[in-house]
C-alpha cells in the first residue's frame, strides 16, 4: 500500500503523522508526503492542530482527517501507542506524552474534553531514542506515573523540555527538589492565565530558585482575554524576573479570533526588546 501524508500546519513536527508513519511502515507500506501532482496513493491522512489554520487546498476527497483542529476526535490505540518515525522530519529529539488528559477544568481548555482525567500514557522508554526529548503532557505533576517519570528521567541525564508547562500549585519544596536533578533542555514552562494563579507562579518560582532549577530564568505562558488584567500579570512576571509569552484567547467552540487589542498586547509582551524597552501605553 502507499500511504499519503499531509501536515496541514507545517509549523513543527507532528506527533501524529510520525506514529502513523511508523504503523504503515512496520505493516511494510510505503509512506510519502502527498504531492497533488505526482502521488497516488491508496490511502492519505492529513492532521491539523490548530483550529485557525487554513486547510490543504489540494486534498483527496477520501482524504482521513484528524487532529483537535478537525475536532476532538483521536487515534485508535494501535497507532498512539507506537513509537514515532522521527525520520519523517529528521528530528535530532524525541517526542510524546507520559501523561494524557488533566483533572482541571479550565473554562478555555479543550484537554479535558478531548482526553479526559489525568491518567498514564506511556514510559519515557517507550518513545525515547535520542539523548532529548520534548514531552507533550497537559499536567505531569498532576499524577503520581508523571512524578516517577521525572525521577526515571533525571536518572537517565536526559535532557528534556515539558512544552506545555508545569502546574505551578504543584511545585513544592519536595517537587522543586526532583525538577533541579533534571536537565532542563530549554528554560522550564510554567503557565499564569490568571491573577489567581500568581500567588502560585511565586511561590513555585520562590522553591525552583532556593532548589537550584538551572536555568533560572523561567518561562510563562499567559492567556490574554481583558487586556488590562493580562497587563497586571505580565507587569508580575517581568518583576519576578520570568519571561513571559502572551497568547490571545480562541473560543475553541465559536472560533473566534482574537480582538486587535488582543493580538496587539501578545505582540508587545512576545517582542522582547520592545517589552524590555517600551511601556505598554507607549506601544498602544
Amino acid at each position: 500500500m502507499r500511504v499519503g501524508l499531509i501536515d496541514v500546519d507545517s509549523k513543527m513536527p507532528n506527533l501524529a503523522l510520525m506514529k502513523i508513519s511508523a504503523y504503515h511502515k512496520a505493516r511494510g507500506d510505503s509512506v510519502e508526503w502527498f504531492d497533488p501532482l505526482f502521488s497516488k496513493c491508496d490511502k492519505v491522512y492529513a492532521s491539523k492542530i490548530f483550529t485557525f489554520t487554513k486547510d490543504y487546498e489540494y486534498m483527496p476527497p477520501d482524504t482521513i482527517k484528524g487532529g483537535t483542529g478537525y475536532g476532538l476526535n483521536g487515534m485508535t490505540l494501535a497507532v498512539s501507542a507506537i513509537c514515532p518515525d522521527y525520520g519523517l522530519y529528521d528530528m535530532d529529539y524525541s517526542v510524546g506524552f507520559l501523561t494524557r488528559g488533566c483533572p482541571n477544568k479550565c473554562e478555555w481548555c479543550i484537554v479535558p474534553d478531548k482526553e479526559g482525567d489525568i491518567r498514564p500514557d506511556a514510559d519515557i522508554s517507550d518513545f525515547l531514542r535520542h539523548d532529548k526529548a520534548v514531552l507533550l503532557d497537559n499536567n505531569v505533576l498532576a499524577h503520581e506515573h508523571g512524578t516517577r517519570q521525572i525521577e526515571k528521567i533525571a536518572k537517565l541525564g536526559i535532557k528534556v523540555d515539558f512544552n506545555q508547562g508545569l502546574d505551578a500549585r504543584l511545585i513544592d519544596m519536595p517537587m522543586a527538589r526532583l525538577l533541579a536533578k533534571v536537565k532542563w533542555l530549554k528554560p522550564v514552562r510554567l503557565a499564569c492565565d490568571t491573577e489567581g494563579s500568581m500567588k502560585y507562579v511565586h511561590q513555585a518560582v520562590a522553591h525552583m530558585r532556593l532548589a537550584s532549577v538551572t536555568p533560572k530564568a523561567y518561562f510563562c505562558y499567559m492567556l490574554v482575554k481583558d487586556v488590562d488584567e493580562a497587563h497586571r500579570r505580565a507587569e508580575f512576571l517581568r518583576g519576578l524576573g520570568v519571561d513571559p509569552f502572551a497568547q490571545p484567547y480562541r473560543d475553541f467552540n465559536n472560533n473566534t479570533e482574537p480582538t486587535q487589542k488582543q493580538k496587539d498586547f501578545a505582540r508587545w509582551v512576545n517582542h522582547k526588546a520592545v517589552f524590555k524597552t517600551v511601556k505598554w501605553e507607549d506601544y498602544r
